[in-house]
């Protein structure tokens, strides 16, 4: 199973979400490519992550350390390295939000999504949930992947880079926080997600 987590205001229409989906369906490996709109609340994005891993491993038998990886861009990275810890599994993380509960903080107040303009409300208790699921720093690097672009114009690379130290990074001197490059990462990314031995 991939399981992959768009960040804050987006959706699995993401074109990151959408080149993965193609590039695994390419491999044959549609049945494996789970993306789910989230929720904005935190707890309930995280709440519905678990239930999609829980059935998954229910349904297929799933050794989490060998066949879950889970994919998060942002928001998403942080929700992913969240459940990397709790799952003992896999994660590719894209630009990721290091310090949560510090950076959404700032977003308290109505948005819309990109990808619909239908309006949400990022409601302060939000933040308290982004503090209450925090893990530390990971307990085992070997299971992470970080990409990290210079040219991320929201969130800072080298705090990704510091939190993330030990673990497999490919830090890109350009690029944005959207990865507008991402097409060219996708070998790497499953290269990864996909390895054999983990």
């Amino acid at each position: 199973m991939i399981l992959y987590l768009h960040g804050f205001r987006s959706s699995p229409r993401s074109f990151k979400a959408e080149l993965l989906g193609q590039a695994l369906a390419r491999r044959g490996l549609a049945h494996a490519w789970v993306c789910p709109q989230l929720p904005a609340s935190p707890a309930r994005a995280f709440e519905l992550a678990n239930h999609l891993i829980e059935q998954a491993c229910a349904r297929n038998n799933l050794d989490t350390s060998r066949d879950l990886v889970v994919i998060g861009s942002s928001l998403g990275g942080y929700y992913a390295a969240c459940l990397a810890e709790r799952w003992a599994c896999r994660a590719v993380l894209l630009n990721p939000v290091v310090y949560a509960a510090r950076d959404l903080a700032t977003q308290v107040g109505e948005h819309t999504h990109f990808h619909s303009d239908e309006p949400f409300h990022f409601l302060p208790a939000y933040v308290d949930e982004l503090a209450e699921m925090a893990v530390g720093k990971p307990a085992h690097p070997e299971r992470y992947f970080l990409i990290a672009a210079k040219g991320d114009e929201l969130l800072d690379w080298r705090e990704m880079v510091d939190w993330y130290a030990g673990c497999q990074q490919r830090v890109l001197h350009g690029s944005d926080h959207g990865l507008s490059d991402f097409e060219h990462l996708i070998p790497e990314v499953l290269d990864f997600a996909l390895a054999p031995g983990h």
